[in-house]
């Protein structure tokens, strides 16, 4: 078994995702976003990593969004990572804050020019009449920038979670999980073994 204690978890993060690039079948970046709102209620739903170092996790989102509403009253949130075929977990903890313009700018100028265009056709999380209407959106957003790049929305950005908590779980036989749980204090990372 490879070593779950290390001085900084992001190595280790780094490490388990570069593995998980290498096996998962679909979207290794795929990770679970949980918020609640502000009388304390949990909702979950899946984005895609879009950037990691020892700084926090970034993802991008509409921010007229239920996430982004949530995240508005409360900007505690948890993160999931499940990788099936490594049979490995890792659990994230800890407040967002926005990412700088610059760093959104980038990133959607990055993105497939249909998912540019569909980020200003969508009001993601609000009611819609049938698909032909967001479908009629679309095709109307790509006559308005015909000829030219979309430039960001300014209701598209994102958020970088700063870890407190991340929690490596690794599958054990007989449910003999192997579990480290990392916690930060005054900038210091200290570890600890859970039981499984």
């Amino acid at each position: 078994m490879d070593n779950m204690i290390v001085e900084n978890p992001h190595e280790l993060f780094e490490k388990w995702l570069s593995e998980a690039v290498d096996s998962e079948p679909n979207d290794p970046t795929a990770m679970a976003l949980a918020t609640a709102d502000g009388m304390g209620r949990p909702s979950v739903r899946m984005v895609l990593l879009k950037g990691h170092d020892n700084d926090g996790f970034v993802f991008y989102t509409n921010l007229g969004s239920r996430k982004a509403s949530e995240i508005a009253v409360n900007a505690n949130v948890a993160l999931l990572f499940h990788w099936k075929s490594l049979r490995r977990q890792i659990r994230i903890e800890g407040p967002l804050s926005p990412v700088t313009d610059a760093e959104a700018d980038a990133y959607f100028a990055s993105r497939a020019r249909l998912s540019r265009i569909g980020a200003w056709a969508s009001d993601q999380s609000k009611p819609l009449e049938s698909r032909d209407v967001l479908e009629s959106r679309v095709a109307e957003m790509e006559r308005r920038f015909e000829g030219e790049e979309p430039p960001r929305p300014e209701n598209w950005s994102g958020f970088r979670v700063k870890a407190q908590r991340i929690e490596f779980w690794r599958d054990g036989a007989f449910r003999l999980h192997d579990r480290v749980v990392y916690s930060i204090d005054k900038g210091k990372w200290h570890t600890q073994r859970l039981f499984p």
